[in-house]
């Protein structure tokens, strides 16, 4: 829920591009259907009441998704396994940050791959 208006110099507002998570999505289509308008979504959200229709727009495709929190945006090019070792790689980073273990980048990726080929023998 940022704020998106960025005053220039001018004085005049500028719209800054923000990334809304998936997760905020299904938030706004929720307030949506609990009978709250695209207006006072809008205001609440700090967003374009054409964002807000977006978002409505898309409700199936949004619906259906179990994604990780951090995630904003979805692309088609990329397998499904790829999500599901991300969502794994998150689990596990926050498991070890919660007992401060440290780990190093060449730790977490060889345990995304571990990750990934583990769930390659699974579908096989």
């Amino acid at each position: 829920m940022g704020h998106k208006e960025n005053v220039s110099d001018s004085g005049r507002g500028k719209r800054k591009n923000v990334r809304t998570t998936i997760e905020l999505k299904k938030e706004v289509i929720a307030k949506f259907e609990s009978e709250v308008r695209v207006s006072d979504l809008a205001t609440q959200y700090s967003m374009a009441k054409s964002t807000v229709s977006t978002f409505l727009k898309k409700k199936e495709e949004l619906e259906g998704l179990n994604v990780v929190k951090e995630v904003t945006s979805l692309t088609k090019k990329r397998p499904q396994i790829l999500e599901e070792v991300k969502k794994l790689l998150v689990i596990f980073i926050n498991e070890k940050q919660f007992r401060d273990d440290s780990i190093s980048e060449a730790f977490t990726c060889e345990k995304a791959l571990q990750i990934y080929e583990d769930l390659l023998k699974k579908t096989i």
